[in-house]
This record gives structure tokens, sequence and C-alpha cells, in this order.
């Protein structure tokens, strides 16, 4: 089920109303329900998978907690983490790995026959697995208590809101909001209303759009001119941070108007000056985990030089698998840790450009980052959308200018590209400076009521006109 279809419309107005009308426990056996009616609408097969890490996580946070010896606690952590990451691994890896195996030892002249699977990837695996495995986690850490009702731990896991894409709460966030019962507030509600609005917008007017003038250029075999190459990525850039953060705002949208504070995920990323930063603003609730069950557990910067950027190229390497079981997600992840790794060997350099406060060489810097991080991260974008590494290659050679030569029509709808992208994305970039330059996220709310009124009708106007219609998957739904 599809948040910018009508059959959730109705499901979620059938859900909210009985939500108004019942009492704190009966909302949320009402609500455990609905998440799995809203899962199993794709297929109910998988509803087994979210049960058997409900059931495993449960049983071991508490064998966790009631156990005094060390090694006991060991082995209920491992059997979490083993059970989360088999099922991951099955599902999502086991055909990736074995066709890498057969291509690998073909090199030397050999030939296997693996076996691979016709299976489904189970929508939303990667994000309720990393979600129940942070709670065991937690627990082993002494973190957090575990719960020890059931339906209300197998609520947070299967929440429906933010179940399938995210964001990655933590049992320390999220399981608290749902033991106790929930304040509704008009101001709740309208802050709601607007986040999901505001995410339909960004799905279906600009993210939607943009796929139809991303597409067909990555489905195509060549060539890639230079100019229609550098266009496609800008679109892929704001497609899939719109398609993400729109869904990450409707996610938020829903759970403020049944009283639960769903993290922020996306915090402006594309005015970040440097990867760090980056990786502080996009998919926030994903590089904190892996920062925190990751990252640090490899050492962190704890251990000289050479041990963190080791921990950095770990965490991005299996951070860019988590994207997805194809080697252009290993190569995307791959080319962040090296991002962060630069920045860390520039850092003592660029922190010699200093400049006064509030000056116009200071403001002329900070623009100057933004732009050549954003292209650099542009860069990485055509290792994640490729359909494969050679066509990945093909664009980078097109956009260094060594190919450029395509037949008229390919130009002509290169030229046709910066109009259209200026079109979709002025609101959206307006809207983004307006947050960063108040230090608010819903920076819409401060305006007069006139300039609200006129954006509010733009976006309806567009959404009805000019969405693109059909429905169309988030895309980290694959993931």
């Amino acid at each position: 089920m599809l948040f910018n279809t009508v059959e959730f419309l109705i499901f979620f107005v059938i859900v909210y109303s009985l939500y108004l009308l019942l009492s704190f426990r009966w909302q949320n056996r009402m609500l455990l329900l609905a998440s799995y009616i809203f899962y199993g609408w794709w297929d109910w097969r998988f509803l087994g998978l979210i049960l058997i890490s409900t059931a495993v996580d449960y049983y071991c946070g508490i064998k966790i907690e009631e156990s005094a010896e060390e090694i006991r606690r060991k082995k209920y952590l491992a059997l979490s983490v083993i059970v989360n990451l088999g099922l991951l691994g099955f599902f999502k890896y086991f055909n990736f790995f074995a066709e890498s195996l057969q291509e690998a030892v073909s090199l030397f002249g050999w030939t296997i026959h693996p076996v691979t699977l016709r299976i489904v990837l189970p929508i939303g695996i990667s994000f309720y697995t990393f979600q129940t495995m942070s709670y065991t986690i937690d627990i082993y850490r002494r973190e957090i208590q575990p719960t020890r009702r059931f339906f209300d731990f197998a609520l947070f896991v299967a929440f429906f809101p933010q179940l399938v894409a995210g964001p990655i709460e933590r049992a320390k966030r999220l399981l608290p909001q749902i033991l106790a019962p929930r304040t509704l507030s008009p101001a709740k509600f309208q802050e709601g209303a607007y986040l999901i609005f505001w995410g339909l917008y960004q799905k279906v007017f600009i993210a939607d759009n943009l796929a139809r003038m991303v597409d067909p250029v990555f489905a195509s075999s060549g060539p890639y001119p230079g100019l229609l190459v550098l266009y496609t990525t800008y679109a892929f850039a704001f497609q899939i941070f719109c398609d993400f953060a729109g869904y990450s705002n409707i996610a938020r949208g829903l759970g403020k108007m049944m009283g639960f504070e769903i993290m922020i995920n996306f915090n402006l990323p594309y005015f970040a000056t440097n990867p760090r930063e980056f990786w502080q603003r996009w998919h926030i609730s994903l590089s904190s985990w892996l920062r925190d069950y990751l990252y640090i557990p490899l050492g962190g910067n704890r251990r000289g030089r050479w041990q963190t950027y080791r921990s950095l190229l770990c965490t991005m390497l299996l951070g860019g698998l988590w994207h997805g079981a194809a080697w252009t997600f290993v190569f995307w992840g791959a080319y962040q840790g090296l991002l962060l790794m630069g920045h860390r060997v520039l850092r003592p350099f660029l922190e010699l450009f200093k400049f006064a406060r509030g000056s116009l060489s200071e403001k002329g810097w900070f623009v100057t980052r933004i732009f050549v991080f954003f292209h650099l991260v542009c860069l990485g974008w055509i290792f994640f959308r490729a359909e494969n590494l050679l066509q990945a290659f093909e664009m980078f050679r097109s956009l260094l200018g060594i190919r450029m030569k395509a037949g008229m029509g390919v130009l002509t709808y290169s030229s046709e590209m910066l109009p259209t992208l200026i079109y979709y994305l002025w609101l959206l970039v307006f809207l983004q400076i307006l947050c960063y330059r108040r230090h608010v996220h819903l920076a819409v709310w401060s305006l007069p009521v006139w300039a609200k009124s006129l954006i509010f009708i733009v976006m309806f106007y567009s959404l009805v006109a000019f969405g693109a219609p059909g429905g169309h998957e988030f895309i980290y739904f694959q993931f």
C-alpha cells in the first residue's frame, strides 16, 4: 500500500477515525493490526519475517536483561544478530553473492553453476531489521530496559508510517511513545497535515516527474553526451532527495497526527559543505545507526589515523551494500568513504581559509563549498543510479568530455532539461533556503498568512494539475 494512492487515503481515514474513538490500550492493538494489514497489502507471506524478527528480539531482549553472566548475555545478543542478519542476507544478498562468485571463478577459466533463488525482496526488510537489532544491542549495552508487553513491542517493529522506508527509529525514542498515552492537539494535527501535504508534493510533483526525465537516460545504452549526463545527474539528485524526504515527511506527518514524534530524517542535506556534514543531514537515521553500531565498535577515531580511515571505509562500504545487492552500491559506498577520508586529510588546509564573520568573503567561501560539495555528491549519484558499473563508467567518461558525439535528438532533449528542472524545483529551492536561513524545519509557518496561502495554492494546483499519475513506488522500497 503506497502513501500516494487512494487506497491508502481510505485506509488512513478508517484507522484515524478508530484511533480517535478508542482508549489508549485499544489504540495500540488497532495500530498493530492496521500495520500488519498495511504491510500484508504487498504480500501477506512476508508478514512471517516480521513476526520472526519480533518474537526473536522480544525473547532475546528479556533474556539479555535477566542474564547475570556476560557470556549468556553475549549468546542471546548473538542469536538476535544472527537471526536478523541471516534473514536479511538470505533474502537480499544470496543471489548477489552466488552470481558474484560465478563471475569471479570465471576469470580463472572455471565454470560453476551456483544455486540462485527466485524470490522477491521483502519490502522494508533492511529498515525493520536494523530497527529491531538496535533494540537488543541497546539492551545489551544497558542503555534501555526491555519491555514485557509483547504486542506493544510488535507495534514498535511494525508501526506502519515508518515501517517500509524509515526513518529507522530507536527503541529508546519510539517505544516510550508506544507504552504511554499520546497527547493530541490541533497544532500537532496542523503540522502533521502540512508534512503530509509537503511530502506528497515532493514525491508526486517533483520526484515522480523528474523520474520521467531520469529513467529513459539510464534505460538507454548510450551514447551519453556530457550535457545530458550532467542534467540527468542533477535531476536524479533531486529526485532521490524528494522521493525519500517526501516519504519521511509523510511518515512524520502521519505520526504527528496520532501524537507520535518521528525523527527528522533529512535536514537540508544539499546545504552541506563537506561529507561529514552531509551524513549528519542525509538519511540521518541510517547514518547515526551506522555510526553507533558499526563505526564506533570498529574503533571510530580513537585508535589513530589509519584505523580511523579503515573504520570509515568499512562503514561506508557496508552502508553502500545496505542500499542494494549490486556492485554499483558497493562502489557508491566506497566513493562516500573516500570523500570522508579525503575531507579528514584536507581539513587542516581548509581551516586556513578564515574570513571575518559576516563578510562578503566568508559568504562567498561558504557558497563555494556548498557548490563544490554538491557536485561531488552528484558524481556519487551516478554510481547509485546506474544499472551497472559499465554504464556508470561510460557516463563518467562522457561527463569528462571524452565522448560527446550524439544525434540531434539527444542534444535537443538535453537543452530542454534545464528549464524543466527549474520548473519543478523552484519552490523546493525557495523553501529550503527559507528553512536554512531561519533555522526552522517548518519555516513556512513563520510566513505571513497571504504568503503561506499562496504557497499552499501553488502546491495544491501543481499536485492536481501536474502531479505524475499512477502511484509510483518510493525508491527506497527496494532497499
